[in-house]
């Protein structure tokens, strides 16, 4: 799964600086679809994080059954945490 593929089948475009706020709206709401149909784990994962990335993923204990997933998400939302730090 590789991000630029992602952005341009959710978005339409790898250039999210020319998307208008709406076309911003559409892609989420189809990636949270996606995500909401996903059964692979790992898939889900990935499409977790993007969503996060958006400001519009689930809460854990919603998006994730597992708890090692959960716990992978936090560890994702932490490293994204640091990096935005520094």
């Amino acid at each position: 799964m590789e991000f630029d593929d992602q952005l341009r089948r959710f978005f339409g475009t790898d250039d999210l600086a020319s998307l208008s706020p709406a076309g911003l709206a559409a892609g989420i709401e189809k990636l949270q679809v996606d995500f909401g149909l996903e059964q692979s784990r790992e898939r889900r994962f990935a499409l977790w994080t993007l969503l996060h990335m958006f400001g519009a993923a689930p809460d854990l204990d919603v998006a994730f059954d597992n708890e090692d997933d959960r716990n992978s998400a936090r560890d994702f939302m932490e490293l994204m945490e640091r990096a935005a730090e520094g």
